[in-house]
C-alpha cells in the first residue's frame, strides 16, 4: 500500500493475542502493575474506506451510496431508496470509486463496500458523467415545473441545478402523451414526466405486494402504466406518489392545491388506526392539503395507508359542526359556549342528584389525543363516576394490555407470529406491510389463525380456518406437530385482536388464553383498531373497578339505568356490532352529552353536543399498539369555535367548582408533565424526551400475565342447516373521516355476503342473487357473492359498509351467530 494513504489504526494487523502488535525494548520488562489494559477485538463488521479523501468505517455489506451518506457525502440518486431493493436504473449517482485496480465509474446503489476502497464523488470524471446523465432525463422531460406539483420539492429540479450540466445540446421536439391518465380515483399520472426510475413499480411488488403498475413497451417507448381493465386500487398507493423523484405520480386530492413554499408543516403521527405511523401535516391558507409519511424505524417506515394519507379533507368538510349545539323545542339548535357549558353542568348536577355516580357514563375517548384523555378521565375521577371504555363492544378486555407487550419490531424480527386478531391489511394496514416485509425479506414465519382468509393468508407459513367461538379448534390447532415445533424454535409473538365481530369479545379472549396455554414466553402484540385506544385505556377511559365497560355501559343504557351518558367522539350506531343494543341504549339514556366533530346518527341524538376540534387542529401525544408515545402536532386555526377535548373538559370542571382539578388542566404541556409525573408507565415521556427523540418513547405498564380473563367454554355447535356469521372490519368502510373526503367516499363500495363458490350450490341461487339471512334477532336481506376465502358453512360480510344492516341481527352477548339462509 502507498505510504500516502496509511492503514487507519484500527485496522493495523492483529499480534499473538489479537490485539494490534506492539513492540518492546529487548531489555525492558513490564510488572504486573504496568501491564496495558487488553486492545478490544477489532469489529469484524467494520471496513475501512476513504470518501473524497476522509477515511471512514463503514459497515460489512452497505452499499457505497448509503455509506457515502453517513459520512456525510450526499451522492445524487433518482432510483434507490433505501427501503427497497437496488436496481440501478438512473445511475445518477455514478462515482469514481478504487477498489485497488484504479479508479472506475461504478453505479454507487449497487456496489457494495471493500476494504480499502476509494471513493470520489467530486472529480471531473464523475461530474461529467452526472452531468450527461441529467442531459439525458431531461432531453424528454416537459419542463413544466411552474405547473407541476412536484414543483419546488423535485429531486429532478434540484440535481438539474445541483449537478447538472446548466444546458442542453437536445434541439428536438420532446415527446407528448395524453395528460394526467387517472391510474386509480386516488393517483394520476403525466408518462411525459417519468424518468422511468422503477421506484414505483418496485414499491408495488415488493413492498405492498400489489404489482398493479409496471412498464409497458420497450426501448424509447417504455413507459408506466396500469393493466387494462385494472386500475391502481392498493391501499398504499400514495406512498408512489410521495417516493416518485418527479411529478410523473401525483394525488387528486393535493393536485394544483399549493406549492412548497406556501405550506406550513408540522410533525405528528396518523391516529387513523392505532398503528401510530409517523407523518407530517401540511397546510396551507390555514386549510390541511397534505400528510405525508415520515421515516420511523420502529413504527411505519415512511409508509402510510392511503385512508391515514388523505382523509385530512375531513377535516376541512363544512358538514363539521364549528359551534356547540343545545337541544329545545324544536331539536338541536347552535349557541353559545356559555350556555351549552351551563347546560352540560347541570346536566351532570342532575343526573349524579338522580342516581349518582353509578347513574353516570362516559364512551368513547380513542379519538383524542392521551391529554384529552387523561383529562376527562380526571373529570370522571372527581365525579366518582366507574363506568368509562374507549372501546364500543367491539375491542378486547382491557387485561390484554397487562399481557408481556410485543413491540413492532419484535413481532418483525420473531421466529413466529401467531395471528389471532382481525385482518391486518384492513384494520392495521403498515403492521400488514411490516409482517410481509418479515416474511419476504426476512425468516419470519406466520401461523394465521382466523375464520377467513385475509390479507395476511398468502404470506402466511400455515392457515388455519377458525370457526366462531371454537376454542377446542385453536388447541387443536396449535397441537399439530409441525406448528407445535415451530413454536418453540425461538421469540413468539400474538397479534390478539377481534378477528370477528359476530363473536363475542370473551369468545375471543378464550381463543387467546388457549394461544397462550401452548406458547409459554410469548409476547402480545394488541390488534386493537381505534386511533388512540392504548392511550384512552391506559390513562383511565377503562372500567374501573366495579364500573361497566363499554358493552355494560350500553346493555345498562338500554335498560334505563344510565342517567347520563358522555359520548366522548363516540358513535355507537355505527361503531357497535350490536345495532340493535345502540339503538335500545341511545333511547334509554335519560340524557346525552356528545363531544364530536360531525353530527353523526348517535350524536344527534344528544341533549348537548360539544364541537371537538379535529386532527391538525390539536396538539399533545398519541399511544400505539406498542404502547410507543409520540407527538401530535396543530397546523390549522380550529374549526368555527370548536375546541381540543381536553379544554372541554377542564370548562365542564369549572361548571361544576372542581377547583383542583380545573387547575391542573392549564394547558397542554401541562397535562403532559402531570401525565409523565402521576402515571408510572409514562415516566419516560416527558416533553424533553418526547422533542428530542423523533421516534417517541415507549410507555408500557409492567406486566401482569395472570390478569387476563380464564378461557371459558366455546360457542355451541351449530345446526348443520345454519351458516356461522364472520362481520369483518375493511379499510373502506363508512366511517365519518372517510364518508367526509371526497376522493374517498366513493370507495367503500357495497354490502354482500360472502359464501364459498360450493356453497352456492346448496343454497340454490347464483351469485349475484339476493337472499334472506335470518338469525335470533331477526332477518336482513343480501345479495350473495361467491368467496373463496370464506370457509363452507361460513358466511362473511363487511362492517360498517352499505349501512352495516347485518349489526341489526347481531348479538353482542353471544359466542357466535348463526343465521338460516333462505331465498327470497
Amino acid at each position: 500500500m502507498s505510504s500516502d494513504h496509511p492503514r487507519p489504526a484500527e485496522n493495523a494487523a492483529p499480534g499473538p493475542a489479537g490485539a494490534a502488535a506492539t513492540q518492546q525494548p529487548a531489555d525492558e520488562t513490564v510488572s504486573d502493575a504496568a501491564e496495558p489494559d487488553p486492545v478490544p477485538e477489532p469489529d469484524p463488521d467494520a471496513v475501512a474506506i476513504t470518501v473524497d479523501g476522509k477515511a471512514f468505517t463503514a459497515r460489512k455489506g452497505e452499499l457505497i451510496i448509503a455509506a457515502a451518506e453517513r459520512a456525510g457525502t450526499y451522492i445524487p440518486r433518482f432510483c434507490w431508496h433505501n427501503r427497497m431493493s437496488s436496481v440501478g436504473m438512473c445511475r445518477m449517482c455514478l462515482v469514481e470509486v478504487d477498489s485497488g485496480r484504479g479508479p472506475q465509474l461504478t453505479p454507487s446503489c449497487m456496489v457494495t463496500v471493500a476494504p480499502d476502497m476509494k471513493v470520489d464523488t467530486e472529480s471531473a470524471t464523475t461530474k461529467r458523467a452526472q452531468e450527461g446523465i441529467l442531459e439525458l432525463l431531461l432531453a424528454n422531460h416537459p419542463l413544466d415545473c411552474p405547473v407541476c406539483d412536484k414543483g419546488g420539492e423535485c429531486p429532478l429540479q434540484d440535481q438539474a441545478f445541483s449537478h447538472g450540466p446548466g444546458e442542453s445540446r437536445y434541439v428536438e421536439e420532446k415527446r407528448h402523451y395524453e395528460k394526467p391518465i387517472p391510474i386509480s380515483d386516488l393517483v394520476l399520472l403525466d408518462r411525459e414526466r417519468c424518468i422511468l426510475c422503477d421506484r414505483c413499480t418496485r414499491f408495488a411488488d415488493e413492498v405492498a405486494g400489489d404489482p398493479l403498475i409496471s412498464f409497458t413497451h420497450r426501448g424509447n417507448l417504455t413507459q408506466i402504466q396500469t393493466f387494462p381493465g385494472e386500475p391502481f386500487t392498493s391501499y398504499f398507493s400514495g406512498n408512489t406518489v410521495q417516493i416518485c423523484p418527479v411529478g410523473a405520480l401525483t394525488a387528486t386530492p393535493y393536485r394544483f392545491k399549493a406549492r412548497p413554499w406556501d405550506i406550513e408543516t408540522a410533525e405528528s403521527t396518523c391516529t387513523t388506526c392505532s398503528m401510530g405511523c409517523r407523518m407530517v401535516v401540511q397546510s396551507s391558507r390555514d386549510e390541511l392539503v397534505r400528510h405525508l409519511g415520515v421515516d420511523s424505524e420502529p413504527v411505519n417506515w415512511g409508509w402510510m395507508c392511503d385512508k391515514g394519507r388523505f382523509n385530512f379533507q375531513a377535516t376541512n368538510s363544512d358538514d363539521r359542526l364549528t359551534v356547540p349545539l343545545v337541544r329545545g323545542e324544536g331539536g338541536l339548535a347552535e349557541t353559545s359556549w356559555s350556555v351549552a357549558m351551563s347546560t352540560a353542568a347541570q346536566l351532570v348536577t342532575e343526573a349524579l342528584a338522580a342516581g349518582g355516580p353509578a347513574g353516570v357514563a362516559i364512551l368513547g375517548g380513542a379519538r383524542g389525543t392521551n391529554e384529552d384523555a387523561y383529562a376527562w378521565a380526571g373529570l370522571a375521577d372527581a365525579l366518582g363516576i366507574p363506568n368509562r371504555d374507549a372501546q364500543l363492544a367491539d375491542g378486547m378486555p382491557v387485561e390484554l394490555l397487562a399481557l408481556p407487550r410485543a413491540t413492532i419490531a419484535d413481532a418483525a424480527a420473531a421466529a413466529t407470529v401467531v395471528l389471532l386478531g382481525p385482518d391486518v391489511k384492513e384494520e392495521l394496514p403498515i403492521l400488514y406491510l411490516r409482517l410481509r416485509h418479515a416474511v419476504t425479506q426476512g425468516k419470519l414465519k406466520v401461523v394465521e389463525l382466523s375464520p377467513v382468509a385475509t390479507g395476511m393468508t398468502p404470506y402466511a407459513w400455515r392457515s388455519v380456518r377458525i370457526e366462531a367461538g371454537a376454542t377446542a379448534a385453536v388447541t387443536a390447532a396449535l397441537g399439530d406437530h409441525e406448528i407445535a415445533d415451530q413454536l418453540r424454535v425461538g421469540p413468539v409473538v400474538v397479534v390478539a385482536g377481534r378477528a370477528n365481530l359476530a363473536e363475542s369479545a370473551d369468545a375471543a379472549s378464550a381463543a387467546l388464553r388457549a394461544v397462550l396455554d401452548a406458547c409459554p414466553g410469548a409476547t402480545v402484540l394488541p390488534a386493537l383498531r381505534r386511533g388512540n385506544v392504548v392511550g384512552a385505556l391506559q390513562l383511565g377511559l377503562a372500567p374501573q373497578p366495579g364500573g361497566l365497560d363499554g358493552l355494560g355501559i350500553l346493555s345498562a343504557a338500554a335498560e334505563g339505568r344510565i342517567d347520563l351518558l358522555f359520548l366522548l367522539g363516540a358513535d355507537p350506531m355505527s361503531d357497535c356490532p350490536d345495532a340493535d343494543l345502540a339503538r335500545r341504549a341511545l333511547a334509554g339514556a335519560r340524557r346525552i352529552i356528545a363531544v364530536d366533530t360531525f353530527l353523526t346518527e348517535s350524536s344527534g341524538a344528544a341533549d348537548v353536543v360539544l364541537a371537538a376540534a379535529s386532527h391538525g387542529e390539536k396538539s399533545g401525544t398519541t399511544t400505539n399498539i406498542e404502547g410507543r408515545v409520540t407527538e401530535v402536532g396543530k397546523v390549522i386555526t380550529n374549526a368555527g369555535t370548536s375546541r381540543q377535548d381536553w379544554m372541554i373538559a377542564a370548562e365542564l370542571a369549572e361548571h361544576l367548582d372542581l377547583e383542583a382539578l380545573v387547575a391542573t388542566l392549564v394547558s397542554v404541556d401541562a397535562i403532559t408533565d402531570m401525565i409523565a409525573t402521576t402515571v408510572p408507565a409514562y415516566a419516560s415521556a416527558t416533553r424533553v424526551a418526547l422533542k428530542t427523540s423523533p421516534d417517541g418513547v415507549l410507555a408500557v405498564p409492567a406486566a401482569d400475565p395472570g390478569s387476563y380473563p380464564a378461557a371459558v367454554s366455546g360457542a355451541p355447535d351449530r345446526i348443520s342447516y345454519d351458516y356461522r356469521l364472520v362481520f369483518t372490519r375493511k379499510l373502506w368502510d363508512d366511517a365519518v373521516m372517510t364518508a367526509h373526503s371526497p376522493s374517498l367516499a366513493a370507495l367503500a363500495g357495497g354490502v354482500a355476503a360472502h359464501v364459498h363458490p360450493l356453497d352456492l350450490d346448496r343454497i340454490g341461487v347464483p351469485a349475484g342473487a339476493e337472499v334472506r339471512l335470518v338469525a335470533a334477532r331477526g332477518s336482513v336481506v343480501l345479495p350473495l357473492a361467491a368467496d373463496e376465502g370464506v370457509p363452507r358453512g361460513s358466511i362473511g360480510v363487511p362492517f360498517n359498509v352499505g349501512g352495516s344492516p347485518l349489526a341489526s341481527i347481531i348479538d353482542a352477548t353471544a359466542a357466535a351467530t348463526d343465521v338460516r339462509v333462505e331465498r327470497v
